[in-house]
């Protein structure tokens, strides 16, 4: 989202506009792009009715669609399982941390993250990006004590994504335990782990480990992990910047 497309108030200091502009996109995550313009539409139409100039607030109520507020516990547990996979990302040094959301339309938390390519074809990297898919659940196991499904549940899940590097690992990365040098191109793996138990438990055994080493490294790093979790949950939504002063606590 552009200054030109939100009309903030000319008085404003130039770094005022640019935080609310941050905050705005950091709020529209998970948007598309006709969902932006539909918004900005609206508040357009809704400030030139009552004469005046659009707003802030006008944007972020379009964005919330009139949605109701994410219950307390929810939004709790959402905060601690977005907090775990930014803090295990930015702790294997994975790339920038762009934003955080736990008000998104879908009605969970999104994190808006970035990857370096640098070592990104190594074995060390893909289990780095184990370790991060795997943090939100983790963050629950230590936060609350217990897990939620928020993990799985569809194919864009972190349990899918987790499973589907794991696999790839195994079949088709050359990093595999039996046949490395095989290559496989899986494109159904719920079928070839249900019909392969051997191959499944390779695959679960990575994911184990990445789940045990996310836990190591959140344990590590607690005092950001909680301060991360207290400023999303007030907040909803944290532009990187913000994300970035709180993990060098």
């Amino acid at each position: 989202m552009t200054a030109t497309s939100t009309h903030i108030e000319p008085a404003m200091p130039h770094a005022a506009v640019q935080a609310i502009l941050k905050r705005l996109a950091t709020r529209a995550m998970g948007l598309t792009g006709a969902d932006i313009e539909r918004i900005v539409r609206q508040a357009r139409l809704k400030a030139r009715r009552e004469k005046r100039s659009i707003r802030y607030e006008d944007i972020e109520e379009g964005i919330r669609m009139d949605r109701p507020m994410v219950p307390y516990d929810l939004r709790w547990r959402f905060a601690i399982h977005e907090a775990g996979h930014a803090v295990v990302h930015h702790a294997l040094r994975l790339g920038p941390i762009h934003g955080l959301n736990i008000d998104t339309p879908s009605g969970g938390g999104y994190s808006q993250l970035g990857f370096t390519a640098s070592g990104s074809d190594t074995l060390g990297y893909r289990e780095d990006m184990l370790a991060m898919l795997m943090a939100g659940r983790a963050a629950e196991q230590i936060v609350v004590g217990s897990v939620s499904a928020g993990s799985g549940g569809s194919d864009d899940s972190d349990l899918a994504r987790a499973t589907k590097l794991a696999l790839a690992m195994e079949r088709s990365l050359g990093f595999g335990a039996v046949q490395p040098l095989l290559y496989r191109d899986d494109k159904d793996p719920t079928a070839v782990l249900d019909g392969n138990p051997d191959l499944a438990a390779r695959v679960h055994v990575r994911l184990e480990k990445a789940l045990a080493r996310a836990v190591d490294v959140l344990n590590e790093n607690r005092p950001k992990l909680d301060e991360l979790i207290r400023a999303l949950f007030n907040a909803q939504a944290i532009e990187g910047k913000s994300v970035n002063e709180i993990m060098k606590l």
